[in-house]
C-alpha cells in the first residue's frame, strides 16, 4: 500500500489530504500548527491521519513560511553589493507614496541596512561590454565587513547583469572560497531584468529568505527521513507549479504564496468538473483569508508581490489576495471607539480564547461558539474542545465597552469580518470591472469526511469512502 500525501502549513492549523493509492480512498485531517518547530505539526498530523511513513511515495507541501517572514521581518541579516554610487538606490525606491498628503508617513526601510549596503568599483555597459573589472581592494574589504560582522546572507546586483553577469559571478566565487558558510543571491539569476529598484529588492528578499527556507526545507526532508518515509519532496511554488527540495533551496522568493495557491488551483479544477469557468475562490483559515478570480478556467498571474510600498519582488505567482480575516482574527476597538477584527491573530498558540490555552482576546472563533455555530465537542475532529464560558468572557468585556448586549457582539464580530472578506472579494472584481454576480463563490477547504471508521494503523484516523466533492452556489451578488 502506497500514498501520496499534501500538507499545507497554515498560521494555525496544519492541513493534510492523503491518497490511498491503492483504494482510492482520501483521508483528511488537521492539527494545530507549531510555530516554532513546524516541522513536528507535519509529522504529527501525518501520524494522526493514520498514514504510515514508510509507506508515503510522494509528499507534495504548501508553506506561507516565506510570506510570514518578509511581513514580520523575521528573515536574516543581509549585505547588499552594488556597483559605486548606486547603494542608495534601494532607498530612494520609487516615485510614489502611500499617503499623498500626509505628513507623517514615511517611506519603508529596506531590508537590508544602509550599513551593510556596500560598493564595489566595477562596470559593465548596457551592451555587456566590461567598463572597469572587479577592483581587488574593494573585494578584500568586502570580505573582511562580512567577517567581522558574521552576515550570513549577501545579494549581489550590479548594473546590466542581465545582458552581462561575469563580475556578478566572480565577485560569488571569491565570496565562496573567503566564507563558504555564506548564502548568496545573484540577481541576474533571481531577477533577470531591467529596473535597479524593483532587481535590488527582489535579490534581497531571496537572500534575507534563504538561510530561513533553507533549514525549513531541510529540516523537513530529515524529518520525513527519520519518520523512515522515502517519499519525493515537492515544494508548491507561487506560479502553481511543484519543484524537488533540492531546486527550491535555490531561490526562495519563488514560495511567496506557496500555501495559498494551491487552493486557488484545486478551486479551479473542480469547479471545471461543474461544469463553472467563471469563479472567485476564498480559502479562509485560520489566521487569513485568501481570494482569486479564475476567469474561463484561467488564474490571473502576476508579475510581483509588494512586501511594502515601494519594495516590490519580482516572482511569477498566481495573483491572489490576502488579508487578515480568519478564525484567529482578534476583535478589538480602535481609539475612536469602533469595532475591529484582525489583522492580527491569536493564530494556534495560545489560539482563541475558547481553545482554553492562555488565550484572553475576543476571536472571530469565539463569537461563532457563543452564536452555536460550531460544536465545542467535536471541533478539530474532536482534537481541541472548545470552552464556552471561556469564549463568553473575552467577547463580554468588548460588550461591556460597547455597552451592548453579548450576543449581539459576537454578531456584529462576524458580521465584520464576512464585510472584511467581501470586500477582498470586491477588489479583485468589482474594481476591476467585473461583475461578481457572473462567477461562482468556491470555497476552498479540506473535504469533510464522508464516513467515519476505525483504521486499522490509528483509531483517530478519519477516511473517506470516496473522492470530495464540491459545493458551489451562485450568488446574486458578493
Amino acid at each position: 500500500m502506497t500514498f501520496q500525501i499534501a500538507v499545507d502549513i497554515g498560521g494555525t492549523f496544519t492541513d493534510l489530504v492523503a491518497l490511498d493509492e491503492s483504494s482510492g480512498h482520501v483521508l483528511v485531517d488537521k492539527s494545530p500548527s507549531q510555530r516554532d518547530d513546524p516541522i513536528s505539526a507535519v509529522l504529527r498530523v501525518i501520524e494522526k491521519a493514520g498514514v504510515p511513513a514508510h509507506e508515503v511515495e510522494l509528499f507534495i507541501h504548501g508553506t506561507t513560511v516565506s510570506t510570514n517572514a518578509l511581513i514580520e521581518r523575521k528573515g536574516t541579516r543581509v549585505a547588499y553589493i552594488t556597483n559605486t554610487g548606486f547603494r542608495d538606490v534601494i532607498f530612494i525606491q520609487n516615485a510614489n507614496r502611500r499617503d499623498l498628503y500626509s505628513l507623517e508617513w514615511e517611506k519603508p526601510r529596506p531590508l537590508a541596512a544602509r550599513f551593510d549596503c556596500l560598493e564595489i568599483d566595477c562596470r559593465v555597459d548596457s551592451t555587456g561590454a566590461v567598463r572597469r573589472e572587479l577592483d581587488p581592494d574593494d573585494v578584500t574589504e568586502l570580505i573582511e565587513h562580512l567577517r567581522t560582522e558574521r552576515i550570513g546572507s549577501v545579494a549581489i546586483s550590479f548594473l546590466f547583469s542581465y545582458v552581462n553577469a561575469v563580475h556578478e559571478v566572480e565577485l560569488a566565487e571569491k565570496l565562496r572560497d573567503a566564507l563558504p558558510e555564506l548564502f548568496i543571491s545573484l540577481s541576474h539569476e533571481v531577477y533577470p531584468r531591467w529596473r535597479e529598484n524593483d532587481r535590488g529588492h527582489t535579490t534581497i528578499a531571496d537572500a534575507y529568505l534563504k538561510p530561513l527556507f533553507s533549514r525549513y526545507v531541510s529540516n523537513l526532508e530529515r524529518g520525513l527521513a527519520d519518520a523512515g518515509s522515502p517519499a519525493n519532496l515537492l515544494v508548491m511554488k507561487s506560479n502553481g507549479g511543484v519543484v524537488e527540495a533540492e531546486a527550491a533551496l535555490l531561490q526562495p522568493a519563488n514560495f511567496l504564496v506557496s500555501g495559498p495557491v494551491g487552493g486557488v488551483l484545486g478551486g479551479a479544477h473542480f469547479a471545471s468538473l461543474a461544469g463553472i469557468n467563471d469563479l472567485m475562490t476564498i480559502d479562509i483559515g485560520g489566521t487569513s483569508c485568501d481570494v482569486s478570480l479564475v476567469s474561463n478556467q484561467e488564474l490571473r498571474r502576476a508579475a510581483s508581490f509588494e512586501i511594502e510600498l515601494g519594495m516590490p519582488v519580482g516572482a511569477p505567482m498566481v495573483d491572489i489576495r490576502t488579508i487578515g480575516a480568519g478564525g484567529g482574527s482578534i476583535a478589538w476597538i480602535d481609539p475612536g471607539g469602533l469595532l475591529r477584527v484582525g489583522p492580527q491573530s491569536a493564530g494556534s498558540d495560545p489560539g482563541p480564547a475558547c481553545y482554553g490555552e492562555g488565550g484572553v482576546a475576543a476571536t472571530l472563533t469565539d463569537a461563532n461558539l457563543l452564536l452555536g455555530r460550531l460544536n465545542p465537542a467535536n471541533f478539530c475532529g474532536g482534537d481541541i474542545r472548545l470552552e464556552a464560558g471561556l469564549a463568553e468572557t473575552a467577547v463580554a468585556e468588548l460588550a461591556h465597552e460597547l455597552g451592548q448586549p453579548l450576543v449581539d457582539t459576537a454578531r456584529s464580530i462576524v458580521d465584520l469580518a464576512n464585510h472584511n472578506m467581501v470586500d477582498a472579494l470586491n477588489v479583485i472584481s468589482v474594481e476591476r470591472g467585473i461583475d461578481p454576480r457572473d462567477h461562482a463563490l468556491v470555497a476552498c477547504r479540506a473535504p469533510a469526511p464522508c464516513t467515519r471508521q476505525r483504521s486499522p494503523r490509528s483509531s483517530g484516523s478519519r477516511r473517506c469512502s470516496s473522492r470530495p466533492t464540491l459545493a458551489t452556489r451562485r450568488r446574486s451578488g458578493c
